[in-house]
Formats: structure tokens, sequence, C-alpha cells
């Protein structure tokens, strides 16, 4: 898992058709077991989770599954990097120029986007922290951890500048992780208070509309 840009190497040759069609296969395959991946692990845990349950989630071969990711070990690996990058990439419009309103409505409208797209990514990457974070424990403090500093460096700007309120700049992205993953990893809960059997379209929406209303206000904006 990277953010980073990969370097310009200069013009390359373009891919024929019949590799650009082989690549699309395999993005599109690995994309479909990964998916399959996320439903069983958040389930099953890593442990109780087997590569014939998730061929048969993704409508695959399971010998297609050991071509792709060659053990459960590597496509669970696969699969938090997967989780940590897409919820990382929106904090990319983060930055010292832009408008603080708008830069941190769209990271929080993002991250509760995720919790009603992807819950099953959140739960899986809940239940590593819980476990101590075996696997991502060395990532989140390298990767995560600098560039939250980077970030939360952004914010400190803002802050200095008169731009928004002042807030602990760091203990608001826990902060912005803790409400909109609650969504996904508490599902359960929020939906038998609410008295509904799962938070529907209409439900999360208003859910949305209160997590960006409540963090904004506390921000100042």
């Amino acid at each position: 898992m990277t953010l980073k840009a990969k370097a310009i190497r200069g013009p390359a040759r373009a891919p024929s058709p019949e590799a650009q069609s082989k690549g699309l296969i395999r993005q599109t395959t690995e994309a479909l077991i990964l998916l399959a991946a996320e439903k069983v692990f958040a389930r099953a845990g890593f442990g109780g989770a087997t590569m014939a349950a998730i061929a048969d989630g993704s409508g695959l071969p399971k010998a297609n599954l050991h071509y792709y990711f060659g053990s459960k070990d590597v496509l669970y690996r696969a699969v938090l990097a997967r989780i940590l990058n897409d919820w990382l990439v929106p904090t990319l419009g983060i930055t010292r120029d832009a408008e603080p309103r708008a830069a941190l409505e769209e990271y929080i409208r993002a991250k509760m986007n995720l919790s009603a797209q992807r819950p099953d990514g959140s739960k899986v990457f809940a239940n590593e922290l819980l476990h101590g974070a075996p696997v991502v424990k060395e990532l989140l403090s390298t990767e995560l951890r600098q560039l939250v500093i980077d970030k939360a460096a952004v914010v400190q700007g803002w802050i200095d500048a008169g731009r928004m309120a002042p807030v602990d700049a760091t203990h608001l992205f826990f902060t912005i992780w803790a409400t909109t993953q609650t969504y996904a990893d508490f599902d359960v809960q929020v939906s038998a208070v609410l008295g509904t059997d799962s938070l529907s379209a209409k439900e999360h929406a208003r859910a949305t509309e209160h997590v960006v209303t409540l963090l904004l206000r506390g921000c100042g904006l």
C-alpha cells in the first residue's frame, strides 16, 4: 500500500490491445476477490476465514484465488492495505492552499460514504486493531503516522492563520475516524437504537449531515 506517486520515467511504449485487455481482466478479478475477502474476513475473522469461502463469495474457482493471491495471509494483507489506502486517499485534498471547510467536509463525507459502501472493510480493519494490529502495526507507525503528522501540520497552519477555530490538529483526525467508522463498525447497535433492521440510505444520509455539521461547527467552520 502506498499513496506515493510513481516516478516519471519518460515516454513509454503503449501496451498492445491484448495486454490492455489482460490488465483490465486482472484488475477486475483482483477487485472481485478483495471485495469477497472483505466480507468473509469481517464475519469470520482471519482464523475462521477460508479460501474456499472467499472463492464461493467471489464466484470464482479456488484455484483463481491462489493464482492472484498465493495464500490466505497474502490475501488478508492485501485486503488491509486496500482498506487503508481507500481511507487515506481522500486526505490528499487537505492541503495548505485549500479552503478549510471544503477540504474537511469532502474528507468527512468520503469517510461516511466508505462506511456506507464498504462496512465490511471497516470491520476487518477494526478487528485487526482489536487484536493488536499484528499485520499493520508497522504501517500504522510509519506511513500512517507520517501522513497524519503532515495533514495535522496543514490544519495547524489554518488555525494559526485564523482560518478555523483552535482544535488539537492531530486528535481531530482521530475524532473524524471514530465518528465516521462507528456507522460501519457498530451498525448493528445504531440500527437497533433507531428501530430498523439496517441503516437505509435515507438514515445514512441523515447521519452524514449530522456528522458533517457537528465536526465543522467544532472547527468553527
